[in-house]
């Protein structure tokens, strides 16, 4: 039963006095978490290749933290805004603490690189070249690849009244060059910039032939940066100069876009025109090698107005981020995590098609553990077949290369109904969608681009077609097959990402679906939907609602239990509840992988709620929310987080499992896994630590492990 329908007084949540020490910050709460998947990299038991790969990923999540939260924090402080949070502490000490923070983050990162990892990449034959170790061979092939290859597309810059300071692009590789002695036209500026072109790869893998690490062959495999290029060859750049040294720096942009949708006439236009700007933003952070002189630093900093706080010197390469090629580039599964075939259910395999498979009922994908594949052939399938009459889909993230835009651009050349609710400020993938956009409209299609002021972050997918309904039929009725996700209709990030994603052709739960498209490309007021909870109509109302119902049974002596898997927990009023609930019995898990405001633990306030992160292989993405409701075992599924941004900014899907064993399957795959396995589990304490699994708890006895064994093929 929905529990909407429950009737259950909306009265305000029962008294309690939310103080900021109830709360935790958000901000050092996303550089908690990445100190949680830091440690996925400090882990010995991690394999070697994928070690480096998560100190990549903390420098990515890293890049994105200070282009928007940081950038934010700036701003305000820039504007002397005194805001704070719902944690109190005031901008400028968030700012600060962060940044303390941050930097003793970048410095264990660096040191891991260098004294862990690097060395025992080497030990395995993957080595990572100074110009030290260039044997005669080596040496040659690279100073042949930088006069071939590098110097045609340099332009050096050297700094005098008629060569100002160089606009530097966004997260861009620069060096600054320390020089003596004057050039041809008797010029004496003492300093260069050499922006490094990004058409330029950083990582350079030497040919087989002239690789010389240990284990050889196709074991061995020897990479050059090319900022280790550039300091070995840059003196060619300035010929009859002396060249003192070189030093990397890169500088972090605020990348937040600001297209004003109320008064532009064109979004996609707007858009397409703000994006270069996002390289020319305010600058934030400056990553600078840590042997550069203090006076060069100091110039630097004043050249983009910052302070000495956001100047984070790195020993190292100032972006590890491209170093996320490496393990793709080697051929060693010794040193990745095993290989798996993600499984395809028996009931789509032994169908003559989706449709079929579909129709027998509900069907239950949870990724990577179970393929994308069938998502993929279900459009695919749509695209070809002559009775489908229209196809409706939301795409928030999909990448520049994708088979299901393909078969949406296919079904509209085709002649099919073809509409997609594209998400054009979905952050950092705006050029692609601009790019979806064109093509899908080049061959016909409808192309909306959401709601004024609120994200489209729902993940919806309506195939409408015409079927014969008993042997009486020759006109045929239409007939509506849904795909519902917690994730993005994105094939790679699919084998990545922890996701759930739902088939039915229910009538009620389709109709609803039908209805939120409406909504989307039409005008008018909301309808009331049956099943799916809605943001931002009902699913703040709603989820207030469940949480409280526990409550009410919890107070009545009844069984009471909430649990909820999500990325993040933050809106206050939803931890109002969350707390209300705890103190009248209820027994609350909260599995959040990321940034969780709640404190729990506090005698008299959150003593029977527990707060866990999921930080293992593949990223923890699927939002579920269990409440026991008297027995009924409410089920819902979700592409939403419990955060002020996705209730009230955003359009969002919660939908419910109506079939009591796909319930089951989700409180067994979903959540009990991640409650009752110790490894990969990080708890967080009343303060808002998080305490490490043991030491004893070996990976491949996590949930991500086990659901591999009982799902995979």
């Amino acid at each position: 039963m929905n529990p909407v329908a429950n009737p259950l007084p909306d009265t305000p949540a029962a008294v309690l006095i939310l103080t900021p020490e109830l709360f935790l910050n958000r901000e050092l709460g996303q550089l908690a978490f990445n100190r949680r998947v830091l440690a996925q990299a400090q882990d010995a038991a991690t394999p070697l290749l994928d070690r480096l790969r998560f100190l990549c990923i903390v420098s990515s999540n890293l890049d994105e933290f200070f282009e928007i939260r940081m950038a934010g924090l700036q701003a305000e402080i820039e504007a002397e805004t005194p805001a704070f949070g719902p944690d109190g502490m005031p901008v400028k000490q968030v700012y600060q603490q962060v940044a303390h923070e941050a930097h003793e983050l970048v410095a264990t990162q660096y040191r891991l690189f260098n004294e862990d990892i690097t060395p025992a990449l080497a030990r395995a034959g993957i080595r990572f070249l100074q110009p030290a170790d260039f044997n005669e061979v080596q040496a040659a092939w690279i100073s042949d690849y930088f006069l071939r290859e590098v110097m045609p597309v340099l332009t050096p810059i050297g700094l005098d009244v008629a060569h100002p300071f160089p606009r530097v692009l966004n997260k861009s590789l620069n060096f600054a060059v320390a020089l003596e002695g004057k050039d041809a036209y008797g010029r004496n500026s003492g300093i260069a910039i050499v922006p490094a072109p990004r058409v330029l790869p950083r990582v350079i893998q030497l040919p087989a032939g002239i690789t010389q690490a240990e284990g050889g062959g196709a074991c061995g495999a020897d990479f050059v940066l090319l900022s280790t290029i550039m300091h070995a060859h840059v003196a060619a750049l300035f010929a009859g100069m002396t060249v003192v040294n070189s030093y990397q720096f890169r500088v972090t942009r605020n990348s937040d876009l600001f297209v004003d949708e109320e008064e532009v006439k064109d979004l996609r236009a707007a858009l397409r025109g703000e994006l270069p700007q996002r390289q020319f933003g305010d600058e934030v952070r400056l990553e600078i090698a840590a042997d550069c002189p203090q006076t060069i630093c100091d110039f630097l900093m004043q050249q983009f107005q910052l302070d000495a706080e956001d100047v984070y010197r790195v020993d190292g390469p100032v972006n590890l981020v491209r170093l996320m090629s490496v393990p793709d580039s080697v051929n060693r599964p010794d040193l990745k995590y095993p290989a798996f075939k993600a499984a395809i259910p028996a009931r789509i395999e032994n169908a003559d098609n989706m449709f079929v498979a579909i129709r027998e009922g509900d069907i239950l994908l949870y990724h990577p553990f179970q393929s994308f594949q069938p998502v993929i052939t279900f459009l695919e399938e749509a695209a070809r077949d002559p009775n489908v009459v229209a196809i409706k889909q939301t795409i928030y993230r999909t990448g520049t290369e994708s088979v299901l835009m393909e078969s949406l651009i296919a079904a509209a050349k085709s002649g099919k109904e073809v509409t997609v609710i594209l998400e054009l400020m979905a952050r950092f993938d705006e050029e692609a969608n601009i790019n979806w956009a064109q093509r899908l409209e080049d061959v016909g299609a409808h192309v909306v681009y959401g709601v004024v002021g609120h994200k489209t972050h729902a993940k919806m997918l309506m195939v409408v077609r015409r079927e014969l309904i008993g042997t009486a039929d020759t006109t045929g009725h239409l007939r509506r097959y849904v795909h519902l996700s917690t994730g993005n209709y994105h094939a790679r990030t699919a084998k990545l990402y922890t996701d759930f994603g739902f088939f039915t052709c229910n009538d009620e739960i389709s109709a609803d679906v039908n209805e939120v498209f409406v909504q989307l490309t039409g005008l008018g007021r909301a309808s009331t939907l049956k099943h799916l909870w809605q943001a931002p109509f009902t699913l703040h109302t709603n989820i207030v609602r469940a949480i409280r119902a526990e409550t009410v049974h919890a107070e009545a002596r009844r069984p009471a239990r909430i649990v909820a898997k999500m990325n993040a927990l933050l809106e206050p009023e939803v931890i109002a509840a969350l707390y209300e609930a705890s103190k009248a019995g209820v027994q609350i898990d909260l599995i959040v992988r990321g940034v969780c405001a709640l404190r729990p633990g506090i005698a008299g306030v959150s003593e029977n709620i527990r707060v866990r992160s999921i930080v293992g292989r593949f990223l923890e993405h699927s939002r579920v929310f269990h409440f026991l409701n008297g027995g009924k075992d409410d089920v819902y599924l979700s592409s939403a987080d419990w955060m002020g941004r996705n209730f009230f900014g955003r359009v969002e899907a919660c939908f419910p499992l109506l079939d009591a064993a796909l319930k089951q399957r989700v409180i067994d795959e979903g959540l009990k896994p991640y409650l009752e396995c110790a490894a990969q589990a990080w708890i967080m304490d009343q303060h808002g630590d998080y305490h490490a699994p043991p030491a004893d708890a070996a990976a491949e006895t996590g949930a991500q492990a086990q659901l591999l064994r009982i799902l995979s093929a």
